[in-house]
């Protein structure tokens, strides 16, 4: 099942998923073409019949800003992360059910830590109580990767489903790094 339709700018660069009932009034409007289409499925009004959109294209340039930041959620945390805690190396998948992964800040906000992405890792709740209000090498854990800040391309398509169709959109504008960097961790949730 399609989760939306990815919505391009008239550059062809990827913007965002929307709902196919938006894509489908924005067609209807003037506002967008459709570039690629479920062809065995429709959208049927009283009068009118559609292909299901599954990539549509805004005929007016929308100026996106590029210097903008994520704040730091356990969503965006945990897809940088590929869902692993970041000092015993487990996924979400082996966790005992009594064990869920969590934010954990590198330099504890008691000790005067921050909510940057560089201060904060994916830990599991295992870890992160052991761990405490204490620096990692205090008690002799260490971290397997260095925090930084992601790529905001990164950050808005890692935690979203899309097609092997809208997918291309992503190689073709942003590079097939890029694209086969947000299918592992996707793939990593699984």
């Amino acid at each position: 099942m399609l989760v939306g339709c990815l919505a391009l700018n008239s550059s062809f660069e990827p913007l965002t998923l929307v709902p196919t009932r938006r894509a489908v009034r924005l067609v209807i409007d003037g506002k967008a073409e459709i570039v690629e289409a479920d062809r065995d499925r429709s959208v049927r009004s009283a009068n009118r019949r559609f292909p299901h959109p599954v990539v549509i294209r805004l005929t007016k340039y929308v100026h996106v800003p590029r210097r903008f930041r994520r704040h730091v959620t356990n969503t965006f945390l945990f897809a940088r992360d590929h869902y692993r805690c970041q000092y015993c190396g487990r996924v979400s998948a082996v966790l005992r059910p009594r064990e869920s992964l969590t934010r954990d800040h590198i330099v504890p906000l008691s000790r005067g830590g921050d909510n940057s992405w560089t201060n904060v890792v994916t830990a599991c709740s295992s870890c992160n109580t052991r761990k405490a209000n204490r620096l990692a090498s205090e008690i002799g854990m260490r971290l397997l990767h260095t925090p930084v800040e992601p790529h905001f391309v990164y950050l808005s398509w890692a935690v979203r489903k899309l097609t092997p169709t809208q997918s291309k959109y992503i190689r073709l504008f942003y590079g097939a790094a890029m694209l086969h960097e947000v299918e592992r961790t996707v793939d990593s949730r699984r």
